[in-house]
């Protein structure tokens, strides 16, 4: 059987330690499971928004066109040779929508409760955050577009994923938080005819209004969440105390591709920033990157049970207080990441009862 391939893009600031910390994990996780992955990085250091900075408004401009186009083909190339994940470090925003826009992704994040499960599928193929800039003396001008046929697409990811989480009959409610006002009836038009055609109560909702009802009333049980980028990128630490979940420096996300060139790549990527300041210094919390190395392991090289091997292993040295200065601890990047690596042990396939 030929080597599981991962794709590796690589942005400034701390990028160059996760992308370290991500190959070692993923490697011993490989050692563990008699599997040898074949680690295929970008050529190309993709800037952060902080690298931009110091550049003129042109020369930002040209270098994030620059980035964009490198981390699309990147991308294309990737899903035409049959690789199925690749894991990426924070890169420039500007940069990064618009790949997103072009080969239709959405972020996946499942954040569960104690009596709750909400499956958040965020729509970054449209809106606000995509889109492109046109400057004038004093003025920038972000033109951006909402197309029925994205939209439907989202819808039906969505729901089959829901269905996926939750086989024995998907989500209890159905919602899509948008800001559709602004959109002279259209979404509302466009929402109506998907749920009858995937026989799906789909209530198309202001983001105050999910908001309000959040706070006041809760989530039933299993909840799915379509939504505007801009709200979910507001509202997931919010969602995330909501229902008791981590910090956002410990999770990972993923990302899907619907876009049919690339529609079998998932891009994984940590949920924290670039964070530029810590670079250099091996200050940067690993814990998501080791997360996201430990669910490609598992999903996309056949290593049973990686995620339980890394989630009881992280455990065991949070237990003995390891931890970066970031989740109030003294570790540096690398001496967590030797602490985990000390107590990485497969985990059996739990025995029937």
């Amino acid at each position: 059987m030929p080597n599981p391939v991962v794709g590796l893009a690589v942005g400034r600031g701390t990028g160059p330690e996760l992308a370290e910390v991500f190959e070692r994990v993923l490697r011993r996780l490989g050692e563990l499971h008699a599997v040898e992955f074949d680690v295929v990085r970008s050529p190309r250091a993709y800037h952060s928004y902080v690298s931009l900075r110091a550049e003129s408004v042109e020369r930002i401009r040209r270098h994030t066109q620059q980035d964009a186009e490198h981390y699309e083909h990147f991308c294309r190339t990737l899903a035409a040779r049959g690789t199925e994940a690749v894991f990426r470090t924070a890169i420039n925003a500007q940069s990064l929508y618009l790949v997103r826009q072009r080969l239709r992704a959405v972020k996946v994040d499942l954040i569960d409760g104690q009596d709750s499960s909400l499956l958040l599928v965020r729509d970054e193929a449209q809106g606000f955050y995509t889109g492109e800039n046109s400057h004038t003396p004093g003025v920038v001008t972000r033109t951006m577009e909402f197309s029925r046929e994205i939209t439907g697409e989202i819808v039906a990811f969505a729901l089959r994923r829901a269905r996926r989480h939750w086989p024995d009959g998907g989500a209890d409610q159905v919602l899509m938080a948008y800001k559709f006002h602004l959109l002279d009836g259209a979404l509302d038009e466009w929402v109506t005819a998907l749920s009858r055609r995937h026989g799906v109560d789909i209530r198309l909702c202001q983001p105050d209004t999910v908001n309000r009802n959040l706070i006041e009333q809760g989530l039933p049980a299993r909840t799915l969440v379509i939504a505007s980028n801009e709200w979910a990128d507001i509202m997931h630490v919010v969602l995330l105390d909501k229902l008791g979940g981590e910090r956002q420096e410990n999770r990972f996300t993923e990302n899907a591709h619907l876009h049919p060139a690339v529609s079998g790549l998932v891009e994984y990527q940590t949920v924290h920033g670039s964070a530029d300041d810590l670079a250099g210094r091996d200050a940067v919390n690993p814990v998501a990157t080791v997360r996201a190395a430990a669910a490609i392991a598992q999903r996309h090289g056949g290593c049973a049970n990686a995620v339980r091997t890394v989630e009881r292993a992280l455990d065991t040295i949070w237990s003995e207080g390891a931890a970066t200065a970031d989740a109030g601890g003294r570790h540096s990047t690398t001496a967590l990441v030797e602490a985990l690596l000390d107590v990485l042990e497969p985990q059996a396939e739990p025995v029937p009862g």
